[in-house]
């Protein structure tokens, strides 16, 4: 029998990024997102200050969409090419989901912004976590206009915001296999 250790590390191990153009294009019931969305809250967060915020689209053609036209709008003519906007506007065609996460930074101030960040960043990551135990394909992505000023302005945040990155869900044929490179002996010194 396993036990909850056993059934947590199974999760974390099988945790894969699987890009949008790997899905399938079957959706996702809404409901499943919003149990995603309830283990997102239950992240650690210094000062109770709940700092994640997110903006989900059930059709993200309509979120690709106006994400390459910011890029287009936002990009000099001689940096433009045809070749990125078309990724940006084709990125969640296989995807059920696309969801934006922000770091809405709190009132206290003395809690330092990178705390805020990672508090959104675990928010982040029991999403994805949850994903995996639901069977889901997810991927966690920071390209394109996602970190740009243009993104801040079109989600109308605060000088003090910060958008985290642009998650999509759907379902996969296949599941890629995990490694890790550096053996973790190279990565942890006990003193």
């Amino acid at each position: 029998m396993d036990t909850n250790f056993d059934i947590l590390s199974s999760v974390v191990k099988n945790r894969r990024t699987i890009k949008p153009f790997m899905m399938n294009g079957q959706k996702i019931a809404d409901d499943q997102i919003s149990q995603l969305l309830e283990l997102a809250d239950w992240a650690p967060t210094h000062g109770l200050t709940e700092p994640w915020r997110f903006v989900v689209y059930a059709n993200p053609a309509d979120f690709c969409s106006v994400h390459a036209e910011l890029y287009k709008q936002n990009t000099p003519a001689e940096e433009f090419t045809q070749g990125s906007y078309d990724n940006l506007l084709h990125q969640g065609d296989k995807a059920s989901h696309a969801i934006i996460a922000v770091m809405q930074r709190g009132k206290l101030a003395k809690i330092p912004a990178v705390e805020e960040m990672a508090a959104t960043a675990c928010a982040v990551q029991n999403m994805l976590l949850g994903a995996t135990a639901l069977g889901l394909a997810s991927y966690w992505g920071t390209g394109g206009m996602i970190l740009k000023p243009a993104m801040r302005t079109f989600l109308n945040l605060n000088d003090e915001d910060e958008v985290m990155g642009v998650l999509y869900f759907g379902h996969a044929d296949e599941q890629p296999k995990g490694a890790r490179r550096i053996p973790l002996t190279e990565k942890v010194k006990w003193a």
